[in-house]
């Protein structure tokens, strides 16, 4: 017979995962859920499209959102099981499966609770990502390409749908931009702690003489409005061209003129799609990115303001807040937290939940400090 322990452990996760649940607030969650629920089920839902896909999209985020509780409650139960078995019947690999089993939930239970710190007021939206190549040539457009795969490959461990919405490729290698929409709860808050300029040292794949190489990408983060939220944009301040979608070397994969490109004349925003089949939906969906960025811009403008009459100017985040370094060490380190791992492959390959986890305990400790 077994002498597994984990009661302690267990009872600790227990405690945690109530205080999280309070501050979602479940019932209310569940009482949401009913209602949209209702609302998706009308016959003539969809004749509104606009509406009709504003509830599916909220639906599906608070079902995703009431799953995950729901998932932690029963595999915390079904634990409790797994350990009593392993000791009744001296079970060694069940033993080291409730092992397992612990630090995976422990791992969820982190991050719901990091989830409560997200209480901006367009923290629960979905996420746009811009990714631009800076300085550092053929290298920085690789490099961009790099965290395009990054932000992919961590949105799908997640399960996160995720759209890349329009792609400029660079004549060599790599992109010149790229912007993804990542439509899952708590997308934006969750993504933001990565804006910024990320920065690679290297040895250049490019350069013939082997010479250690730094280039820089620039990262944009913005929620998507729901179009009840978003503002007016007058006709005659936007630009709008249309082109051939294109895919690298300039491949046609398109025979129409159905890419999307808009430009608002006042501030210069440029935002392009060419995702979609038609142009028409093209169309609407730059101009919902373009709505969201102008938005987010006239509240930092606002926010600004208010600082600046206040006499109370703070330094941002910063320019650069992470590096990526593959020689002559390997390391990826966040220059605002701190924190750094060893093995910048599994970064690349999507593995941020930590950096994310650290981001956002960083952003929420700064801003109690400031109140």
């Amino acid at each position: 017979m077994l002498d597994l322990d984990l009661s302690a452990h267990i009872t600790a996760l227990r405690s945690t995962f109530a205080n999280i649940t309070a501050v979602v607030d479940v019932t209310r969650l569940v009482a949401e859920v009913a209602d949209l629920e209702s609302q998706a089920s009308v016959p003539d839902l969809w004749d509104n499209t606009e509406k009709a896909q504003q509830i599916t999209s909220n639906l599906s985020h608070r079902q995703t959102e009431l799953k995950k509780i729901r998932a932690v409650e029963d595999r915390l139960d079904d634990l409790e099981v797994l350990v009593e078995l392993a000791n009744a019947e001296g079970d060694e690999a069940s033993a080291e499966e409730a092992k397992q089993e612990i630090l995976a939930i422990e791992k969820v239970i982190g991050e719901l609770e990091v989830q409560t710190l997200l209480s901006g007021e367009y923290d629960p939206n979905p996420a746009v990502i811009t990714i631009r190549a800076g300085a550092g040539g053929v290298d920085a457009a690789d490099f961009a390409e790099m965290l395009l795969r990054m932000y992919l490959r961590w949105a799908e461990q997640h399960k996160y749908p995720a759209t890349v919405m329009d792609t400029s490729y660079a004549e060599e290698a790599g992109i010149k931009s790229a912007t993804i929409e990542i439509d899952a709860p708590y997308a934006f808050g969750t993504l933001s702690v990565e804006a910024g300029t990320h920065r690679l040292v290297r040895m250049s794949p490019f350069n013939s003489a082997g010479k250690r190489q730094t280039s820089f990408a620039a990262v944009e983060v913005v929620p998507l409005i729901a179009q009840a939220e978003s503002i007016e944009i007058p006709e005659n301040d936007i630009r709008v061209d249309v082109f051939r979608s294109s895919g690298p070397g300039g491949q046609s994969v398109n025979t129409t003129d159905s890419a999307v490109r808009l430009t608002h004349l006042p501030t210069g925003i440029v935002v392009s799609c060419q995702n979609e089949k038609s142009q028409i939906q093209n169309r609407a969906a730059a101009f919902r990115v373009l709505q969201s960025r102008l938005l987010i811009q006239q509240r930092e403008e606002e926010n600004a303001k208010k600082k600046e009459l206040a006499g109370n100017i703070t330094a941002s985040w910063g320019d650069q807040m992470r590096s990526y370094v593959l020689a002559p060490y390997q390391m990826v380190k966040d220059l605002r937290t701190e924190y750094e791992v060893n093995n910048p492959q599994a970064v690349f390959d999507g593995d941020l939940d930590e950096f994310i986890s650290a981001g956002i305990r960083w952003r929420s400790l700064k801003a109690a400090r400031t109140e």
